[in-house]
């Protein structure tokens, strides 16, 4: 009966679905919708139908100069995936056709998100949590595993060490603030003032207001930094760590303050994302505890992508962007 009841849903899936296409490299005017053959699932992979879709500014980047060269033709954006399991690869065992399900599959290679389907390994999703809606699990993946990933994996944050978060209010930052603070740490966050009120609402024990104070003359003896701003930043944080600290940054290695870090023993890296169900396993048992969950700046249907991106690229935003399929 089984075998028969998945048959019946997987003929019931149409051969072609709606994504947002980029034609030429170029501003929002070049997202195109079209309709185009749905993918299917090889060996170990998931078919998604897409709910919902985080937008990134890795987006319009991708958008603008081609991203990392990885993309398949045609280009279809989009990394933040959060839908329901309706095909199923030979040899899966951790997931099933009705799941609903949350990643970032397949960064910085091409993942599709802003279409109606979406394929990729099972192993790149998990399970979203009972009473986390489409549009609130969207919004977390790449955010959320960014900080992970730099905050528990790469700087291994202890209970009470003091974690210096820049771009504390972005959409990283409001995501490695509530993760820091999950895992003990005392948190200081770089933000405008207006946003003060909201980022200690979200667990943080120090704001600078960047436009008004220089972090670092205001602050000493940080355990940790996440720079999420780059250009002088690096350089400038190492001024507020204890020697033997570590620094991570998300905006590519800078050689020179990497050797100026080495020589007081801070520990300075550059992180790049990676796929990671484990990870996103964490991140969803923390939103199922109430312990983390995204702003939501605003949303859009997949058909105004192009308006979400405008509206993106003016850097007002206060959390998250998602597009509704």
């Amino acid at each position: 009966m089984g075998r028969l009841l998945l048959m019946s849903t997987e003929q019931q899936l149409p051969a072609t679905m709606r994504a947002i296409v980029v034609t030429r490299l170029g501003g929002p005017e070049v997202l195109e919708q079209r309709e185009l053959p749905r993918p299917e699932p090889v060996p170990t992979e998931v078919l998604v139908r897409v709910h919902a879709v985080g937008v990134n500014p890795t987006d319009w980047k991708s958008r603008t100069s081609g991203g990392a060269k990885l993309w398949g033709d045609p280009m279809i954006v989009g990394y933040d995936v959060a839908g329901e399991v309706v095909k199923v690869g030979g040899g899966v065992t951790t997931l099933a056709v009705g799941d609903r399900v949350f990643g970032m599959p397949w960064f910085p290679r091409q993942a599709g998100a802003y279409a109606e389907y979406v394929t990729a390994p099972s192993r790149q999703w998990a399970k979203i949590p009972a009473g986390l809606s489409d549009v609130g699990a969207a919004a977390l993946p790449l955010a959320a595993l960014t900080a992970w990933q730099a905050l528990v994996d790469t700087a291994a944050l202890q209970a009470g060490e003091r974690v210096l978060i820049h771009a504390a209010a972005g959409g990283v930052g409001h995501l490695a603030v509530q993760i820091a603070k999950a895992r003990g740490a005392h948190v200081i966050g770089t933000a405008s003032a207006p946003k003060h009120e909201l980022l200690r609402g979200l667990g943080a024990d120090e704001l600078v207001d960047y436009r008004e104070t220089d972090f670092a003359d205001a602050l000493r003896e940080v355990d940790v930094v996440l720079d999420t701003i780059g250009g002088d930043y690096v350089a400038r944080s190492l001024r507020t760590l204890r020697d033997g600290g570590r620094l991570v940054t998300l905006l590519g290695p800078q050689p020179e303050a990497f050797a100026a870090a080495a020589a007081r023993g801070i520990d300075a890296r550059w992180l790049l994302v990676e796929p990671d169900g484990r990870g996103m396993e964490a991140i969803a048992q923390l939103a199922a505890d109430g312990r983390l969950s995204a702003l939501i700046d605003r949303t859009f249907p997949l058909a105004e992508a192009a308006d979400a991106h405008r509206h993106g690229e003016q850097d007002r935003t206060t959390g998250k962007i998602v597009l509704t399929v």
